[in-house]
């Protein structure tokens, strides 16, 4: 079992920055994918950006240049951050921190969320 916890948001002007961190309580396995999502009002969820452990890095394309994605690894556990620079109201969502591993099949977990909210 894997717990996540997400701390970081907040309510930011244009132009500002934050950044996300994400907790990770609990064994991940070797093969594993971990990420950020975001669901704002009305809007399905998708996808900010996403490392996995062979190093690969996704960013959506409107998050390219301004988000940056990073893990880190302390007595093995891990803690992923989202440093988000020059926001707009187009970032205000929800984020959810997201990982899945590789045991037996895929098996996923979600944070609980953290707000985000521009105001321009």
């Amino acid at each position: 079992q894997v717990q996540l916890v997400e701390s970081g948001g907040g309510n930011v002007q244009a132009g500002g920055s934050l950044r996300l961190s994400c907790a990770a309580n609990g064994s991940i396995y070797s093969i594993y994918r971990m990420g950020w999502y975001r669901q704002a009002p009305g809007k399905e969820r998708e996808l900010v950006a996403r490392i996995s452990s062979s190093g690969d890095i996704y960013y959506r394309d409107s998050v390219k240049g301004r988000f940056d994605i990073s893990l880190s690894r302390d007595n093995a556990k891990k803690a992923l951050y989202l440093q988000m620079n020059n926001l707009s109201s187009e970032d205000t969502a929800m984020y959810y921190c997201w990982v899945e591993h590789l045991v037996d099949g895929w098996r996923a977990y979600w944070g609980q969320g953290t707000q985000v909210t521009v105001s321009s």
